[in-house]
């Protein structure tokens, strides 16, 4: 029976495309699922208190790629998250290209959607729905945590977890063996956090 993976995603979140890549490899080695949702940092952060300076600012320009993305998925359905994230990932995490209406126009076309989308970056026309699916996300592991987001749906049983927190990205068996201990530690009943002091940056040049 194949497993189902559910994933919340900021398209400008460098570990939560970590995450969605390492997802994809799963799909190749696990008989897993993926399918992909919109959260948003800038949502989850408004009004927080004590944030750095940097992040403040990094925040900023935050709206607008979640909005395309929420209204890319309003007008075509949830498929179409998947290649559009991949489109705009790229862009943001390795191109490093400006967050702007010339990036949401490239990513649009390159998946073949409609590039008059990229004005919904503007817009709050979907903000009731990017609100949605956001707390949808966040709210069985904690509204406090952000992304990567993860629910799990196997053998009728569904667990939710964030992360994993992960670079380089496991590619292969070794991203499928990352996927069973993850999923050894999310179903054990009263199990909240294993971590350690991050090493490295999300996206290695």
């Amino acid at each position: 029976m194949t497993t189902t993976a559910d994933m919340w995603f900021d398209p400008r979140c460098p570990w939560a495309w970590n995450a969605s890549r390492w997802l994809l490899e799963v799909e190749q080695v696990r008989a897993v699922s993926v399918r992909f949702h919109v959260m948003s940092l800038s949502v989850l952060n408004e009004g927080r208190d004590g944030l750095e300076e940097w992040y403040q600012e990094w925040l900023k320009p935050g709206m607008g790629p979640v909005r395309v993305a929420i209204a890319a998925e309003q007008k075509y359905g949830n498929e179409v998250l998947r290649d559009l994230y991949t489109a705009l990932g790229h862009r943001i995490h390795h191109e490093r290209a400006p967050i702007g209406p010339e990036l949401y126009r490239a990513a649009l076309a390159e998946v073949g959607l409609a590039v008059d989308l990229a004005d919904a970056a503007e817009s709050t026309d979907h903000d009731e729905a990017l609100l949605a699916s956001h707390h949808a996300g966040l709210a069985p592991v904690g509204e406090d945590l952000g992304t990567p987001t993860i629910h799990v749906t196997a053998d009728g049983r569904r667990t939710a977890f964030f992360g994993p927190v992960v670079a380089p990205i496991p590619r292969g068996e070794a991203a499928g063996r990352l996927w069973d201990g993850v999923l050894a530690c999310a179903d054990t009943d009263g199990f909240f956090e294993l971590k350690r002091a991050r090493t490295r940056p999300p996206i290695e040049r």
